[in-house]
C-alpha cells in the first residue's frame, strides 16, 4: 500500500505518462500553527510558561490533507530559529518556529505593517529540534518532528514540512523511515471517509466531503475555528490533471500491485546508453526518468485492459494472495483461446488449474487491471521478439521507436524497463526518435471546439469548393512532414500548404525540364565519356554526388529536414538559377550531335536518375511518375525507382573544378546585379541584349577569367574554348570583355551601369551589345546575316551550321516565312 497519483473522476490509480499540467490551475496554500507539547532540549527555555505559547508553523497547498498530518519533517542542515509573538499573528501571543532563511519572505506573507519586523529570538540547526511533539490543531493527536530530506528548502513555505505518508511520495518514503502510520482518509471518488471524523473542532463534519471541494473548505474553517490558520491565499502552480477527464487528480494511498525497479535500475542506464538518440536531448530525458523512477505501480482500477490474474483469500480480506507458475500459466492458455475478456466472464473454478479447483469458494478473482504503459511497454515481445525467433523476417531489438517528446516519461520508459528486465540487460529499440506535436498555423493546439483542425485527408483530396481548398494529393503532405523541424513543435495549415505546394512544383518543373530535354538522347549511343566531358558539366557531375551523399546520410539519421532542404536548394540553386538555365543553349541552339549538347544530355540522364532516387523516400508518387517515364527507358523494363537503391556510380563523381564555378557563380551574381539596374532603366530587356566588361586586380580570378573567355563572335566550331566552359553562355550575356583597368571599364559603360562586385570582387560594367540580335539564338553578334544567308538574313554562322546540319542528318528542308512588306504611308 503506496501514495500514488488518483484521478477520482475515473476512480483508478494514473501513471506519470497519464497526467497533464494545464496552466492557470490556481490552489488555496494555508500557513498554520500547531502548538508544541514536549520541546527537544534546545526548545525548552523557549517554550513559555504564561500566555505566550510556542508554536510549529507549517505550509501546504492541500488544505485537506491535514487530517492525515503524521509529523512535521525539519531538514537537519538547515538554520531554524523562534520568532517573537506580534500582533496580527493569531492570537499576538504565539512564539512561532520557522526557518532562518525564510523570516523576511513571511514578515512579507503575514501582512505585517510597514517597518515591523518578526523579531528572533534564537536559533538553531535543525538537528535540534528532532524529538519535538505538537499537538494536531483538529484532532486528539501528538506527533513528532522528523528529519526529512533535501527535498525540504528555504524556497518557500516555513521550511517545516507538513507531513502526511498516505498522501505524498516523499512523505511517505521519510514515514517508512519513522515508522510512521500511513493514514489516507479519502475514498476513490475523492470524499473523506469516516477515517477523518472524530475530529476535536468539526467533529464528523468533514466525512462524505469532496477533498476537491467543499472538504477543502470544511478544513480551513475548521483550522481558523481552532485558531491554528496564521494564512490562507491563492497559489498559482502546476498542479496534475487526469489527462482523459481533463479533471485534477490527488495523491492517495491505495492498495496496489508495484514492480520495483531498483533491481536493475543500473541495468536499464547502461543500456541507454546502446541506443541512439535523435534528437541527443532525449538521452538525457530518458536517464533522469530512470534516475528517479519509484517503485512502478502496475495495477489499474478500471472496467476495461488486461486483467491482473490474481486470486485473493476471502477469509483474510484479500491479505493472502495466490498467485504462482501454475495459476499464470493455466490463465495464460485460457486467454490465448478465448482472450482476456475470459478473466471476466468465468467463474473461479474454471480459471483455477486443477490443483486449486476443489479450493474455489476459498478464493475470489481480483478486479485491477493491467497499467497500460505496462501493455505497450511490453508489445516487443509480441511484435519484434516472438517474430524474429520464429523467423518472420523481423529482428529484436528493434530497429527504431518513434512517437512524441512526451513518451520518455511514458512508452519509451515502460519498453526500456519491461526489456532490461525480461531480456538481461538488452533495450528493446536501437534507435529512439521523439518529435514535437501539430499545432495550427497561429501555434495554437487543434481542437475540433476551435475549428482549426487540418484534416490530412482534405489536404490530399481536396475540400468542396476545390478553388478555396485545392486537392494537393499525398506527395505535398509528405512534402511537408519531411521539411520540418520535427524535434519540436510544428505549425500547419493552408497558408503553410501553400507554400509547401510551391516547393513541390519547383521540385516537379525541374524533373519536367529534364526529362524533355532527354527525348532524343540514347545512352547506348549518344552518352560521352567522362574524361571528354567539358569542365562544367564534370563540375555538375561532382556537384550531384556531394549532394546525394548529403540526402543520404540526412535520410540514414533520420534528418528530414535536411534532406529536403539540400534538394530544394540543389534543384533551385545549382540547377534552376544556373547549370540548366546556362543549358538552355547548348540543348536548344546547338546541333542535334552537337558534342557538347550531347554531354550535357549525359549529365541530364545521371541528374533525372539522381534526382528521382533521392526524392522517392518523400516523393514516391513524383518519383515514380518519373521513373515510369524516362524517355530511354526500354518498354521490357518494368522496374521501379524503389528497386536497386541510388546507383553506385552517381555516388562515385568527384569533386571537379568546384574553385573555378564557385568564382564564374559569384562574377555572374553581380552581373545580373548590375544587369537588373539596366533592366530598371530600360537600356537592356533580357540579359542577352548586354555586353560586360569585367575587371579584377587579383592574378588568380584574372586567369580564370581569362581561361573561360571565348571568341569574339559566335562560331561554331569554336576556336579559344570547347564551347561550354566560357563566360558568354556561362553569364547567358552576349559579349564579354575582360579587360586590364577600371579605366577601360568607365570608358565603355555609364557610371549609372558599373559597380564593385559584393560577391566576387570585380568591377563590372554593363552596356548595351554591339552588332545584330540573332533571331534563333537571340544573342547579339557583329556578324549576324554575313553568312550563307540560305535560312535567313538574321541568323549568326554557328545557328547557320546547326540548321544545315539538322537538313542533313533528317533529310528534311528548313523553311523560312516571308516578312510581309509594311507599305511606306
Amino acid at each position: 500500500r503506496k501514495p500514488v497519483h488518483w484521478s477520482p473522476s475515473s476512480k483508478t490509480a494514473l501513471a506519470e505518462a497519464e497526467l497533464e499540467y494545464p496552466e492557470g490551475h490556481i490552489s488555496k496554500s494555508i500557513y498554520v500553527a500547531m502548538d508544541v507539547v514536549s520541546p527537544s532540549e534546545e526548545l525548552k527555555k523557549l517554550v513559555g510558561e504564561g500566555e505566550e505559547k510556542l508554536k510549529v508553523a507549517i505550509w501546504t497547498t492541500t488544505p485537506w490533507t491535514i487530517p492525515a498530518n503524521m509529523a512535521v519533517a525539519i531538514n537537519p542542515e538547515l538554520e531554524y530559529c523562534v520568532v517573537g509573538a506580534k500582533e496580527g499573528i493569531l492570537d499576538g501571543k504565539s512564539k512561532l518556529l520557522v526557518a532562518t532563511g525564510l523570516v523576511e519572505t513571511l514578515e512579507s506573507k503575514f501582512q505585517l505593517p510597514e517597518g515591523e519586523k518578526l523579531e528572533i529570538l534564537a536559533t538553531f540547526p535543525g538537528s535540534s529540534l528532532e524529538g519535538t511533539t505538537y499537538q494536531h490543531p483538529l484532532y486528539d493527536r501528538t506527533s513528532s518532528i522528523i528529519a526529512g530530506g533535501d527535498y525540504i528548502t528555504t524556497e518557500s513555505g516555513t521550511g517545516l514540512v507538513h507531513t502526511a505518508p498516505g498522501h505524498g511520495q516523499e512523505d511517505y518514503l521519510t514515514g517508512l523511515k519513522y515508522g510512521l502510520e500511513l493514514l489516507s482518509p479519502v475514498d476513490d471518488v475523492g470524499k473523506f471517509t469516516i477515517e477523518a471524523g472524530g475530529s476535536t473542532i468539526a467533529g464528523d463534519k468533514f466525512v462524505g466531503q469532496s477533498v476537491l471541494g467543499e472538504g477543502n473548505i470544511a478544513v480551513m474553517e475548521a483550522l481558523e475555528e481552532a485558531g491554528a490558520l496564521i494564512r490562507a491565499e491563492d497559489y498559482g502552480h502546476k498542479y496534475p490533471y487526469d489527462w482523459r477527464t481533463k479533471k485534477p487528480t490527488i495523491f492517495r494511498a491505495t492498495d496496489q500491485w508495484f514492480a520495483s525497479v531498483e533491481g536493475f535500475r543500473t541495468d536499464a542506464l547502461k543500456a541507454v546508453e546502446t541506443v541512439k538518440w535523435i534528437p541527443d536531448v532525449g538521452k538525457n530525458r530518458i536517464k533522469s526518468f530512470v534516475e528517479s523512477r519509484g517503485d512502478w505501480c502496475i495495477s489499474r482500477q478500471r472496467s476495461w485492459g488486461v486483467p491482473i490474474p490474481v486470486f485473493y483469500d476471502k477469509a483474510t480480506g484479500g491479505t493472502e494472495v495466490l498467485l504462482n507458475e501454475d495459476t499464470l500459466s493455466h490463465i495464460e492458455s485460457i486467454i490465448a483461446e478465448h482472450g482476456c475478456d475470459a478473466w471476466w466472464k468465468m467463474d473461479v473454478v474454471d480459471l483455477l488449474p486443477d490443483k486449486y479447483k476443489n479450493e474455489a469458494d476459498k478464493w475470489t478473482k481480483g478486479t485491477d487491471t493491467m497499467d497500460v504503459w505496462f501493455d505497450s511497454g511490453s508489445s516487443w515481445a509480441g511484435v519484434v521478439k516472438q517474430r524474429a525467433e520464429d523467423e518472420m523476417g523481423l529482428s529484436f531489438p528493434a530497429d527504431i521507436y518513434l512517437e512524441g517528446s512526451d513518451q520518455h516519461r511514458g512508452w519509451f520508459q515502460s519498453s526500456l524497463l519491461t526489456s532490461v528486465a525480461a531480456n538481461k540487460g538488452q533495450a528493446p529499440f536501437k534507435a529512439v526518435l521523439t518529435h514535437g506535436f501539430v499545432l495550427d498555423e497561429k501555434g495554437f493546439k487543434m481542437s475540433k471546439s476551435l475549428g482549426n483542425v487540418v484534416n490530412p485527408l482534405q489536404v490530399i483530396e481536396g475540400g468542396n469548393n476545390k478553388k478555396l481548398e485545392p486537392a494537393y494529393g499525398a506527395d505535398v503532405l509528405r512534402l511537408w512532414v519531411a521539411s520540418v523541424d520535427y524535434a519540436g513543435d510544428v505549425r500547419v495549415g493552408a497558408n503553410i500548404i501553400k507554400q509547401t505546394f510551391e516547393s513541390y512544383r519547383k521540385l516537379r518543373n525541374t524533373a519536367r525540364y529534364l526529362i524533355g530535354n532527354l527525348d532524343d538522347f540514347n545512352p547506348e549511343t549518344d552518352a560521352v565519356a567522362y574524361e571528354d566531358l567539358p569542365s562544367m558539366d564534370k563540375w555538375m557531375l561532382g556537384t550531384m554526388t556531394k549532394v546525394l551523399k548529403e540526402v543520404d546520410e540526412a535520410f540514414s539519421q533520420y534528418q528530414f529536414s535536411r534532406a529536403t532542404q539540400e534538394l530544394l536548394r540543389f534543384a533551385t540553386s545549382d540547377l534552376s538559377n544556373f547549370y540548366l538555365d546556362v543549358a538552355k543553349d547548348r540543348l536548344y541552339i546547338s546541333a542535334v550531335n552537337d558534342p557538347r549538347r550531347r554531354s550535357c544530355q549525359t549529365v541530364l540522364k545521371a541528374l533525372l536518375e539522381g534526382f528521382a532516387k533521392s526524392i522517392a523516400p518523400v516523393l514516391p508518387h513524383m518519383a515514380e511518375d518519373i521513373w515510369q517515364n524516362l524517355p530511354y527507358k526500354q518498354e521490357e523494363d518494368k522496374s521501379s525507382v524503389f528497386e536497386g537503391g541510388i546507383p553506385e556510380d552517381l555516388f562515385s563523381y568527384a569533386e571537379f573544378d568546384a574553385d573555378k564555378w564557385n568564382l564564374v557563380r559569384d562574377v555572374r551574381t553581380d552581373v545580373n546585379q548590375v544587369l537588373e539596374i539596366a533592366r530598371r532603366d530600360k537600356l537592356i530587356g533580357a540579359s542577352l541584349d548586354a555586353a560586360a566588361y569585367i575587371y579584377t586586380s587579383d592574378d588568380k580570378i584574372r586567369k580564370v577569367l581569362d581561361e573561360l573567355d571565348g571568341d569574339e563572335s559566335l562560331i561554331s566550331p569554336t576556336v579559344k574554348t570547347n564551347g561550354v566552359d566560357e563566360l558568354r553562355t556561362a553569364l547567358m550575356i552576349s559579349q564579354v570583355y575582360i579587360v586590364d583597368d577600371e579605366e577601360t571599364v568607365s570608358s565603355s559603360c555609364d557610371a549609372a551601369y558599373i559597380a564593385k562586385g559584393d560577391e566576387s570582387g570585380c568591377t563590372i560594367g554593363v552596356k548595351k551589345a554591339e552588332g545584330h540580335k540573332c533571331g534563333r539564338c537571340w544573342f547579339y553578334d557583329k556578324q549576324v546575316g554575313k553568312h550563307s544567308g540560305r535560312y535567313g538574313e538574321d541568323l549568326c554562322q554557328r545557328c547557320d551550321d546547326a540548321i544545315s546540319s539538322w537538313e542533313e542528318q533528317t533529310g528534311n528542308k528548313f523553311t523560312t516565312t516571308e516578312k510581309e512588306e509594311v507599305p511606306v504611308a
